[in-house]
């Protein structure tokens, strides 16, 4: 029977795109044939009844699918962070598509609760609020712990959300085989692909257990974060659907007048909240990757207070290093060195030429220098990298696009609250530190010493190594063409020996 139901549910979800203006937007992204264009008009057309025509303030690709449910929001929501899939202007128009959508009833959400803690809401709280937020997700109300009075927030999946979004992802995945069989275009897009990466996120959201966890490293690592704080996860009273955590007090970061009346300097706040994103990415490869405004607050003595840990980016440290170099020769106006750490990292293939992806670099960076404070943008710059890079034959980096996508909307926040940062002065310091602390001496013993620590653990198997390496070269010796490495393994185990000794005095001194 799910053949049939994919069947009618693409074709709502056809005349929807149909009713709202969206297909040819969609059909424009996937470069869709002629012939696929002609096809999926005609099939929708006589059932544009069944479509909706959402809210008319949105543009169409937004409109259409806040019409369709919140596994359609959520996933334009993820699109918006692909323009490597979607293209950069699908990308923007889904940028604006609102995640609110109207509560769920609290008496399903008190359910929910007993069903999940295993004990009724009045038995763990006082004062259960009616939701103060709902998205598609999940809503969130306000309570006080019993035990102690404490103003708390709690979480609570949407009643049936894990199969509604199953149901709706196996939609998707008839979508994308349907498009990549009538459309070979679009295959380099790698629909199908597309939906895995969507259904991935979207099943670490449905676990709160993994957010919480996200929340908890977050705050481990950010713990010494002058002027930076978040809400403290109560891990006993939350599971897979329900996440309590303390109250965060304070103003919306968007919220100017606010902001002023508090007494604050909003262009030291715009400026931390840069600098904390770029520390978070660059120090800790594990950053907040939904920092727009409707998840920042300021408290009254000036804190900034992060929350809503469902979206959350990882950079390993090779990484990290390639990328603050690459910022830094940008900073620095070194685009000879920008060039050569994309050859040195492997992402701009060795037979390109250097001199001229470095000319290439100077045409995207010379023009951004060129401009006022007001439209400098690290973000754009990385946007135009990319698509440099891509000319040069450099391969997509998912986790690199997020990073991009998460800086455009962290200087976003930055600029509304002064619109003259300026952003090279602000990301300066900040990668700086990172390349003397990364790259330097001090870095570069830290490094072999970590080397050494991970070969000494193989200190107990060296033995068993060197004994087969030995049996394998008296084997060789009897092949006829053993003359051509007569000492190759017998050499390769005792360096390995060295290494494991050298390693073994690391440790112990």
């Amino acid at each position: 029977m799910k053949g049939p139901h994919n069947i009618f549910r693409m074709i709502r979800m056809g005349a929807t795109l149909e009713r709202t203006g969206a297909m040819p937007v969609v059909l424009d992204a996937f470069d869709a044939p002629r012939p696929l264009r002609i096809l999926a008009r005609t099939l929708v057309w006589p059932f544009q009844w069944l479509g909706k025509r959402g809210d008319t303030e949105l543009p169409a690709p937004a409109r259409a699918l806040s019409a369709l449910g919140p596994a359609y929001i959520k996933f334009g929501q993820v699109l918006s962070t692909r323009p490597d899939l979607v293209g950069g202007d699908l990308a923007q128009q889904l940028r604006v598509l609102q995640d609110k959508l109207p509560p769920f009833p609290s008496d399903a959400a008190k359910s929910m609760i007993q069903a999940e803690l295993g004990q009724p809401v009045t038995a763990l709280f006082d004062d259960f609020s009616e939701p103060v937020a709902a998205a598609s997700i999940a809503q969130v109300h306000k309570a006080t712990l019993r035990e102690t009075g404490e103003n708390v927030a709690i979480k609570v999946l949407r009643p049936g959300i894990e199969r509604a979004f199953q149901r709706d992802i196996d939609v998707f995945y008839f979508v994308a085989g349907f498009i990549e069989i009538f459309s070979p275009g679009s295959r380099r897009l790698k629909p199908r692909d597309v939906i895995e990466h969507f259904e991935g996120v979207v099943k670490g959201e449905l676990d709160l257990r993994l957010e919480s966890a996200s929340a908890s490293e977050f705050a481990a690592n950010t713990a010494s974060d002058a002027g930076f704080t978040l809400p403290k996860i109560l891990w006993e009273h939350s599971s897979r659907r329900v996440m309590t955590m303390s109250w965060a007090d304070g103003v919306p970061l968007g919220d100017n007048d606010a902001i002023d009346a508090l007494g604050l300097d909003r262009n030291e706040l715009g400026t931390r909240v840069l600098q904390l994103f770029l520390s978070h990415a660059l120090r800790d490869g594990f950053f907040h990757a939904d920092m727009h405004q409707g998840n920042l607050k300021v408290a009254h003595n000036g804190d900034i207070i992060a929350f809503d840990f469902g979206i959350m980016g990882h950079i390993d440290e090779y990484t990290r290093r390639v990328y603050a170099e690459i910022l830094y020769g940008f900073i620095k106006r070194d685009y000879q060195r920008v060039a050569e750490v994309h050859f040195e990292a492997g992402y701009v293939p060795a037979d390109q030429d250097v001199d001229a992806f470095a000319r290439a670099l100077r045409a995207v960076g010379e023009p951004i220098f060129g401009m006022d404070a007001s439209r400098i943008s690290m973000g754009k710059l990385l946007s135009y990298l990319f698509e440099v890079t891509e000319r040069f034959g450099m391969e997509t980096r998912t986790e690199l696009i997020l990073l991009q996508r998460t800086m455009v909307v962290v200087e976003g926040v930055a600029r509304s609250l002064s619109p003259q940062l300026n952003i090279w002065n602000v990301a300066h310091p900040i990668v700086e530190a990172y390349i003397k602390q990364s790259l330097g001496p001090r870095a570069l013993a830290g490094d072999l010493i970590k080397t050494l620590q991970v070969v000494a653990r193989f200190g107990p198997r060296l033995p068993r190594l060197v004994e087969n390496a030995l049996s394998a070269q008296a084997a060789e010796r009897q092949q006829p063409d053993s003359s051509t490495k007569p000492l190759s393994y017998v050499a390769a185990a005792l360096v390995g020996a060295g290494i494991t000794a050298l390693g073994f005095f690391v440790l112990a001194g």
